[in-house]
């Protein structure tokens, strides 16, 4: 899957063009490295969100399409 659609559907950003926006901007990075939004995730990879007032690490648990909001949490672990 996308990282740009894995942060919409977890929820961790509200839209895709948000998530896209970011990836482009060098503020998503997987693994420690910079990653463009067709970046293709793998469960066990771990992401960085950098925003103004700090910053967001997790590892992905689990790859789903869609998901209900209240299940959404379950696709990530924040570290």
């Amino acid at each position: 899957m996308r990282i740009d659609k894995f942060l919409k559907v977890s929820r961790i950003l509200k839209r895709r063009t948000v998530a896209e926006d970011a990836c482009k901007a060098g503020k998503v990075s997987v693994n420690g490295r910079d990653v463009k939004p067709a970046y293709r995730l793998k469960v066990g990879d771990v992401v960085e969100l950098a925003f103004t007032a700090g910053s967001l690490r997790f590892r992905v648990l689990q790859l789903k399409e869609t998901v209900k909001k209240d299940e959404a949490p379950s696709l990530y672990e924040i570290l």
